[in-house]
């Protein structure tokens, strides 16, 4: 499942892009000297060349990357249909579980940034089932992939060099960086200009760990969620005041609707 694709764009394009790297293109014959040139790029934009060498050099074409890309739809959908679909029996004992598991965390991120837990715990069972399916994707092969692809290119060329920003700060090694098929990372998926941007430990500091560590996982939700606006003790259903927030996580009417339902089924006795 793919976290906030949409609202991540809309980040990019007002955070604005790097310089653009050589012509873009659907097949792989370019892609080599589109690299080529993009190493330039992000070793303009602040990128060590040992960064850029050490990240980039494995780096390939991944066409089933724009076989997704190019395919999207079911957050397009019927809403009940999707809902039924992701919030099943199963996964609603198994949130409950993880509210108990965590509780101690989730109390403690409620209290510094005001987002209960099952909001947090309902983000983290659809993203990635609670933390059982993080991707297998290589981030920079499939960020690459999709910066080269003419139909977003510098939208995603922004997030590349973020993606090396996060190896250049020891965040993350480019071996550990595997994900969605888009990018994200992590147990509730952040790209990475919002892991560089949003990410913190369970225990209040900077960077965290969003792919081993659930608890900064959950951190970090809660803070991007803070960040974009939520309300202390207010509702998230749709027309309620934190609506607005949750859909910044996700701008899909359908996803944000999903994740306020399974937030209220896990908040349920």
């Amino acid at each position: 499942m793919r976290a906030g694709v949409l609202a991540i764009l809309a980040w990019a394009a007002l955070a604005g892009a790097p310089a653009l790297a050589a012509q873009c293109g659907e097949s792989e014959d370019g892609f080599k000297p589109w690299l080529d040139d993009f190493k330039q790029v992000a070793i303009n934009d602040g990128v060590s060349p040992n960064v850029v060498d050490q990240a980039l050099s494995t780096a390939t074409f991944d066409r089933s990357v724009l076989s997704h890309d190019h395919g999207q739809g079911a957050l397009q959908g019927d809403y009940a249909s999707f809902a039924a679909k992701h919030i099943t029996p199963a996964r609603i004992k198994r949130g409950k579980t993880m509210l108990v598991a965590y509780a101690e965390p989730l109390d403690r991120i409620e209290q510094r940034y005001g987002v209960p837990g099952p909001v947090l715990v309902a983000i983290w069972g659809l993203e990635t089932d609670f933390g059982a399916g993080l991707g297998r994707y290589p981030t920079f092969s499939a960020l690459a992939t999709l910066a080269y692809d003419c139909r977003r290119g510098s939208i995603y060329q922004a997030e590349l060099v973020d993606a090396l920003m996060i190896v250049q700060r020891g965040l993350l090694t480019p071996e550990q960086m595997r994900g969605a098929w888009a990018g994200e990372l992590g147990q509730t998926q952040f790209m990475p200009s919002a892991y560089l941007k949003y990410g913190v430990s369970a225990n209040g500091g900077r960077g965290g760990d969003l792919i081993g560590n659930s608890a900064d996982a959950l951190a970090s939700t809660a803070n991007f969620l803070h960040a974009h606006g939520w309300q202390r003790g207010a509702k998230w259903d749709e027309g309620e005041p934190n609506f607005a927030a949750v859909q910044e996580w996700n701008a899909s009417p359908v996803y944000a609707k999903t994740i306020a339902e399974f937030a209220d089924r896990l908040s349920a006795p």
